[in-house]
């Protein structure tokens, strides 16, 4: 088994509780505390999501996160990407290119079509490259162009 630890500067349950929200089964864990009873020193929580398990820690403001390391999130309807594109946003996130965005904590996440690896990287290798291109257009990654230009069709919408 394996987690992932994020480091905050005092917004560990926050982001806890905003990730178990947006993200697929989402659940809080234990969390650890020193020298109160309200939360206000706590220092650790662990949560899961998306069969991920995490611990946020309230580190201090050392460290920031960055674009080097990212969690890829994969959906399998457009409907299903553009809600969760729009949650991870949402109070503050921005969006990148290729399906990329950082949520309101500066946390990267790429929200992905489930069946990216077809069209990026299937059998047929010009498909694989105008969905390569296509893709490099695009913010929020859009199934039916990535579909279409793997296709070598342009998309009806």
């Amino acid at each position: 088994m394996a987690t992932i630890c994020l480091w905050f500067d005092g917004q560990a349950r926050e982001a806890a509780e905003f990730y178990t929200g947006v993200l697929r089964d989402g659940k809080l864990g234990a969390h650890d505390e020193f020298g109160s009873t309200d939360g206000s020193d706590e220092v650790t929580v662990a949560f899961e999501a998306e069969g991920i398990s995490f611990l946020g820690l309230n580190g201090g403001p050392q460290f920031q996160f960055t674009e080097a390391v990212s969690v890829m999130l994969f959906r399998d309807t457009q409907a299903e990407i553009d809600e969760l594109w729009d949650a991870l946003l949402d109070g503050g996130g921005e969006e990148s290119m290729c399906g990329w965005l950082k949520d309101r904590y500066g946390f990267s996440w790429q929200v992905v079509p489930s069946g990216m690896a077809q069209w990026v990287g299937g059998p047929d290798a010009a498909g694989a490259e105008r969905a390569r291109q296509a893709m490099f257009g695009m913010r929020k990654l859009d199934i039916a162009e990535l579909e279409a230009a793997y296709r070598g069709a342009a998309a009806t919408v």
